[in-house]
């Protein structure tokens, strides 16, 4: 409506039929005569009758005065009071909504996080990712369209290039697929590859959103136990399914790594079974105390590997970019799933990350922030042995960025009462527990916390770990 006498209008008469001093079938003076009567144009009140009109209070017709609707046409007539239906999820959707939310997580007030995922924001590599952005953003295009879902031809070229020489894998460009995060990754793969009658096999512990996208499908999980090399692929061999999902580079969260022997017989059941193998290559680039291992996709002859890498470990977890190399006969699959999910990743950014990799900056950032990482994990172990020696049990500690310390000493019924009195003064500590399946084998019955230490300094690891030995010895915990 254009001005303010209008609305005035239309006001005053929305109210005179709301409140029944104007009933259904009554006319309404012209707007001629109801101008001169209010001293304001005829534009105005046409206006204002204009607005009833199109909200449904008066009808008009030609060379006929305008008229109130019938009280059934009306916003306020009286209506048949209706139950209220629950919400129609389908069965997906219920399936979702039984997940145990994520637990809001507070680091207000800590001075240490020993969080694990997070990485240090001094360690991202600011300069030389802002004139990536920068020089893409610049390139000037014939139009801006819709992108190929498997991710642009440039990003997946450098990828192709970067995957031979960090990993030994090859593979074609139309076998790459640029995801928003390795995450997605695995929910096209839970939604491509799972029906509800189906079986996953998984790690236990494991990645817990793994776990749950796997199950989000209806699809029967069957938890196998892992030791300090991984998963115990003995346990593997009688169980039918349709998928497992393995990290065998550093098994999440305890940190073994999957030796040859082991790698070849889960790719000889997988070719057994008709089974896919979703290889993910969290945290591929740290290793340190030991020489790498081929990935299981670079051992796979028979196509049934799915590998899943990220630039989260490596960048930041903000940028959501991720990367799949499926197998051949899935690719137009997983493409089309792509396009229908989200189109394809922006494209701003594959740009940015295709300049890094392609001028050699990204895998020197990688060599400079492993050198960091080293220096941390070297920290964190010798602290944690300094205050606590024979007391403590370490695994995991040879990859990655993160490991895991366990308790002995301590009923492990008393770790939850640990984290809250640790947080409450000021120390972030996070349990192994969530990582277990309810329906593997029990968890070992000591504490056990995983310690992340890529986002924090050299300080900053020696005052955590001297906080909680602090809180060790306040006791009483056995």
């Amino acid at each position: 409506m254009s001005g303010t006498g209008a609305r005035q209008i239309c006001q005053e008469l929305r109210d005179q039929i709301l409140g029944g001093a104007l009933s259904p079938g009554d006319t309404l003076p012209s707007s001629r005569a109801l101008a001169a009567e209010l001293g304001v144009s005829r534009t105005t009140v046409t206006t204002a009758y204009d607005q009833l009109l199109a909200e449904g209070y008066i009808e008009v017709r030609q060379g006929a005065r305008p008229r109130v609707i019938a009280s059934a046409m009306l916003p306020d007539a009286p209506r048949k009071p209706l139950a209220n239906a629950p919400s129609a999820l389908s069965a997906f959707g219920r399936r979702m909504a039984a997940i145990p939310s994520w637990p809001e997580y507070r680091r207000e007030g800590l001075a240490v996080d020993f969080r694990h995922g997070d990485v240090a924001a001094a360690d991202f590599p600011t300069a030389l990712w802002r004139k990536a952005v920068s020089n893409a953003a610049m390139q000037r295009p014939e139009r801006l369209s819709y992108q190929d879902p498997r991710g642009t031809v440039r990003l997946r070229r450098a990828l192709q290039g970067y995957l031979w020489r960090a990993r030994m894998l090859h593979c074609d460009l139309d076998q790459i697929i640029v995801v928003n995060g390795s995450q997605q990754g695995l929910d096209l793969c839970a939604r491509l590859l799972l029906d509800p009658t189906d079986s996953f096999a998984i790690e236990n512990p494991c990645y817990p959103m793994a776990r749950n996208v796997f199950a989000a499908t209806g699809a029967r999980e069957v938890p196998l136990s892992v030791d300090r090399d991984g998963l115990m692929t003995e346990t593997l061999e009688a169980v039918s399914a349709q998928l497992v999902y393995l990290t065998p580079s550093h098994q999440f969260p305890l940190g073994g790594v999957m030796p040859m022997l082991r790698r070849s017989r889960v790719l000889d059941w997988a070719a057994t079974q008709g089974a896919h193998v979703i290889e993910d290559d969290y945290d591929g680039e740290y290793r340190y105390d030991l020489d790498p291992v081929p990935p299981l996709h670079k051992l796979d002859d028979n196509g049934r590997v799915i590998y899943l890498g990220t630039v989260s470990k490596t960048l930041s977890p903000t940028l959501r970019l991720g990367y799949m190399v499926v197998p051949r006969d899935l690719s137009d699959a997983f493409a089309t799933a792509k396009r229908l999910t989200d189109r394809h990743a922006p494209v701003l950014e594959q740009d940015a990350l295709a300049s890094l990799i392609e001028s050699g900056a990204y895998e020197a950032h990688i060599r400079r922030i492993r050198r960091h990482h080293n220096d941390r994990r070297s920290a964190l172990i010798a602290a944690l042995q300094w205050h606590f020696g024979p007391k403590l049990r370490i695994e995991g500690e040879a990859a990655g960025l993160h490991l895991v310390a366990w308790f002995p000493h301590i009923q492990h019924e008393r770790e939850a009462a640990l984290i809250r009195a640790a947080h409450a003064r000021g120390l972030g500590l996070h349990s192994i527990a969530p990582h277990y399946s309810a329906i593997g084998q029990p968890r070992p019955a000591m504490p056990g916390l995983v310690m992340g230490y890529s986002a924090l300094s050299l300080r900053q690891i020696e005052t955590g770990v001297g906080m909680l030995a602090s809180i060790l010895e306040a006791g009483p915990w056995d």
